[in-house]
């Protein structure tokens, strides 16, 4: 019994390193075994600090500055940010000026962004920038420090250069979401960035989804109140405690 308790709690740690968030309902049929006995599992993981209960599943252990790279975001929750991406582009209409934060949220809304020929985009991401010259968008990527682990220009430069622009539309990723301490990120660097754009954006969103909500990174980007939510979170509980603050769009299931 002990074997297949480790086993099963083995593939629960898996299931989280792979999208940062896990269900009940999922892992039951992952399992093959009883809703208690999942609840018994995730209780005994909280219990030796590898994971955080939450409503309705678990989620993984995050650190305020805490970063994970380009390529570990891009593997968790796949389908999530895609339905996310797709609403986001929905948003955009003809021969806007458009900011695409670097990052694999916004990073996924380019492959619906083909027939947008009138729109122009500003970005910080290298690898957005190269990926939107593919599909003939014109794009300026902004000059600065270019950070290792998520591929995003950042510094001093970047910001002053963002003051001369405006934009109809900002898409921005964040780490953290949360009710009393906003919309968050571990870099201050890339958080005076979002900032910069915000303040000169007509509209600004911010792309999160479910694994990043109730979440807290050391670096604060802006209020709730101050931009548009575009999640995946289908917990009418959760999402209520985010509408009585801000403006939530929430994503096809």
């Amino acid at each position: 019994m002990k074997v297949l308790t480790e086993e099963r709690q083995n593939a629960i740690l898996e299931q989280l390193k792979k999208s940062g968030i896990v269900k009940l309902q999922e892992l039951v049929q992952l399992l093959d075994c009883s809703i208690s006995t999942v609840r018994r599992d995730l209780q005994e993981l909280e219990d030796q600090g590898k994971l955080v209960r939450i409503h309705g599943g678990a989620k993984a252990i995050t650190t305020l500055q805490n970063e994970p790279g380009v390529l570990e975001k891009a593997s968790k929750n796949v389908q999530g940010k895609q339905k996310i991406a797709k609403l986001a582009v929905d948003q955009i209409e003809a021969d806007e000026v458009i900011y695409l934060d670097a990052g694999t949220s916004t990073q996924a809304m380019i492959p619906y962004m083909a027939n947008l020929r009138s729109v122009l985009v500003v970005t910080n991401g290298v690898q957005l920038a190269s990926q939107l010259a593919d599909i003939n968008i014109k794009t300026y990527l902004v000059g600065g420090e270019l950070k290792n682990t998520t591929k995003a220009i950042v510094g001093a430069d970047v910001v002053e250069t963002i003051k001369n622009f405006r934009f109809n539309r900002a898409f921005m990723g964040v780490n953290g979401v949360h009710p009393k301490f906003g919309f968050t990120t571990p870099d201050p660097n890339e958080a005076a960035v979002k900032r910069a754009v915000l303040m000169q954006s007509e509209v600004g969103y911010f792309l999160a989804d479910t694994s990043k909500l109730n979440e807290v990174s050391f670096a604060k980007v802006a209020d709730l109140e101050a931009g548009i939510l575009i999640t995946d979170e289908q917990d009418s509980e959760v999402l209520q405690r985010f509408e009585q603050i801000g403006e939530i769009m929430e994503a096809e299931k």
